[in-house]
């Protein structure tokens, strides 16, 4: 039995369609904000102030190992619901949250580990999921891309420990924009350009000391089009250090416009 603490965007339903296929015994502890996997009778409904409750559901099923995938967003803590045990860990989380999301992540898997639930890598069920190093479109990056790529590995580099930040654009040399807490997309939307098409790139790395098992950065279908939208020419992330939804989908839209995909 595995508990499947899902948030939001895609990667969970492509988890849970292999986990079904597999015919592995499991449960979800659903953290999404609309609830998406309310119709499955094997989902729970909690928030993430709920530990109690999530510690409970994961021990009353013999549940001894989890994984995460998706979004879930920083909780208002003024504003959220408390068990008891959620009372207890309470400090703790916020003491984390004053260091980024990437900390907050890292206290829930000790406190599960202090309950002897062990944390597995998100891509457990689905390895095919993250991609090697290479070139995986028809354009390859040219000089003033390749200088892009090092000064956009060089600002996420520099970050400080903790930073919620997984993504940078650099168009020209220049920084356009770096991840802040609206995520990718509004990162996207603020790196348009009607002077430069089909110039700069978007670099999607892990964030500093992030437990690998946890967060990785995902790249679907929708980063293509926001990608092409604000102009960019491509899209560099790491070796087997991400999630990569909708891969041929993804591909053939690039190679459509004449962009690229690049593992380093």
């Amino acid at each position: 039995m595995i508990g499947l603490i899902f948030g939001d965007n895609d990667f969970p339903k492509e988890i849970l369609k292999t986990v079904k296929k597999r015919k592995i015994k499991y449960l979800i502890i659903d953290l999404s904000k609309s609830k998406k996997f309310k119709k499955d009778r094997k989902s729970y409904s909690v928030s993430i102030g709920q530990f109690g409750k999530i510690i409970n559901i994961l021990k009353e099923n013999n549940c001894k190992k989890v994984l995460f995938a998706g979004n879930v967003n920083k909780p208002n803590f003024s504003k959220l619901k408390l068990d008891f045990k959620g009372i207890y860990y309470f400090p703790r989380i916020i003491k984390a949250s004053k260091l980024g999301d990437a900390a907050i992540l890292k206290e829930i898997i000790k406190i599960l580990a202090q309950n002897r639930i062990k944390t597995e890598n998100s891509l457990l069920f689905n390895p095919e999921l993250s991609l090697k190093k290479g070139n995986y479109s028809k354009i390859i990056p040219n000089k003033q891309d390749q200088l892009d790529i090092k000064k956009a590995i060089k600002i996420l580099n520099n970050l400080r420990k903790y930073d919620f930040s997984q993504g940078v654009v650099v168009r020209n040399n220049k920084v356009v924009s770096i991840e802040g807490k609206g995520g990718t997309k509004k990162m996207l939307e603020k790196s348009r350009s009607q002077k430069f098409i089909n110039h700069g790139v978007l670099v999607k790395f892990p964030k500093k000391k992030q437990d690998l098992r946890v967060d990785l950065p995902t790249i679907g279908l929708k980063t293509i089009i926001q990608s092409k939208t604000a102009g960019l020419k491509g899209i560099v992330i790491k070796n087997k250090q991400h999630v990569f939804l909708d891969k041929s989908k993804c591909i053939k839209l690039v190679n459509k416009n004449r962009m690229f995909i690049l593992v380093k």
